[in-house]
């Protein structure tokens, strides 16, 4: 595991990032997020805000229409966007990791002028089509195909769980040009959602982060110009996986606020509900637990961060990455039960966040790589020769 050294103090500005976002989450999410959920209601005005703060392209330079600032800040942000709403959060998180990193990293000046600049700024949205109903941990597996026609692709496939999907403006899409070459036939594009023969479906129904929408996509008969692709031919594989790492930074501090956001109000909680006479926080049965996710909740932390200032320094970050995803995921979901438990019967109820923050929490065990892929990626770096 490479060694990077770590001030653990945030400086003043990103200090700065870390209370604008939590005002900003006091103010427009918490009050919100029940609802959103329940109805299953995307957060427009909310989405409209965090392009207006610049929040949908915090790691994009200025001069591609972002904030220009570093991917420790992004993970701050990230973190005190989902203590407000985690829908809220994984929508900001798509546009930023997934759709603006990899136009950002590999594509041309005037890819990033057309299909850069307008997302980082927040006038238009991003999402990132690589799952298939075939194809989940196993990206080679891809069944769409794009076979060149002069200048141009013809591309036949479908895309599933894409996150933003219903409201993007433009996908980073994964197809298949050679599959006798398994991932090294891979390549991607990017397309506008309103080229003729892309179809999407209604939003998903899902367990949790319900007001984030996702959809089914079907492209049939496509014709998508070979100006659009990103990287070279072949190269598909890599933009994925270069995405994936640094998307796995933007969902294990999803994870963290909604571990966060579990755990502050099962302490507010314990403050108020008494049993045998006492407070509950006077328990030592739930002293204990408290102790328990403030502890996990802060070591993630550290691997999180960890993981983003080696994003920042440009040093191969796979395996720390995959570290802080693996277990920010888990310890949500952990720190969300235990949060539930403190609250019994009530933490049931649709009466109380508790029960949300568990749907909510589970999910990150599952996106932007499982848990057992996470686990398959930290061995091959520990074992290799």
């Amino acid at each position: 595991m490479a060694g990077v050294a770590m001030n653990f103090e945030l400086s003043d500005l990103q200090k700065d990032i870390q209370k604008l976002t939590r005002e900003f989450a006091a103010r427009e999410l918490l009050p919100n997020a029940k609802r959103w959920d329940e109805h299953h209601e995307w957060p427009e005005a909310a989405v409209k805000q965090l392009a207006e703060l610049s929040l949908l392209g915090i790691a994009v330079p200025e001069k591609w229409g972002g904030a220009g600032l570093d991917n420790v800040s992004y993970a701050v942000a990230m973190e005190e966007i989902s203590r407000g709403c985690a829908s809220t959060g994984v929508i900001m998180s798509v546009n930023n990791s997934l759709y603006c990193d990899p136009v950002m990293k590999f594509g041309t000046d005037a890819q990033k002028e057309k299909w850069l600049a307008p997302f980082a700024r927040g006038e238009k949205l991003g999402c990132f089509g690589l799952t298939e109903p075939q194809a989940g941990s196993d990206a080679a597996a891809q069944q769409t195909v794009a076979v060149k026609k002069g200048d141009r692709y013809v591309i036949n496939g479908s895309k599933n769980w894409i996150t933003n999907g219903p409201k993007a403006d433009a996908i980073v899409l994964f197809t298949m040009t050679n599959k006798e070459a398994g991932h090294k036939g891979i390549t991607a594009f990017v397309v506008p959602t309103d080229t003729k023969g892309f179809r999407r479906m209604p939003p998903d129904k899902k367990m949790g982060i319900s007001a984030a929408w996702s959809c089914t996509m079907y492209f049939e008969d496509m014709e998508v110009p070979a100006e659009n692709m990103l990287g070279k031919e072949g190269d598909g594989f890599k933009v994925a996986m270069s995405t994936l790492d640094g998307g796995r930074i933007g969902i294990a501090s999803q994870a963290l606020g909604i571990a966060r956001a579990a755990f502050e109000e099962a302490v507010r909680y314990t403050g108020e509900r008494k049993s045998f006479g006492k407070l509950i926080r006077e328990h030592q049965a739930i002293q204990f637990m408290l102790a328990d996710m403030a502890t996990e909740i802060d070591a993630a932390r550290l691997l999180v961060h960890r993981a983003a200032v080696m994003k920042d320094k440009g040093v191969r970050h796979s395996s720390e990455s995959a570290q802080a995803k693996l277990y920010a995921s888990e310890m949500a979901s952990r720190v969300a039960n235990k949060a539930l438990q403190v609250f019994g019967g009530m933490g049931y109820s649709k009466e109380m966040d508790a029960e949300r923050h568990v749907r909510d929490a589970r999910i990150t065990e599952i996106y932007e790589g499982t848990s057992e892929i996470q686990r398959i990626v930290i061995a091959a770096n520990l074992l290799k020769d």
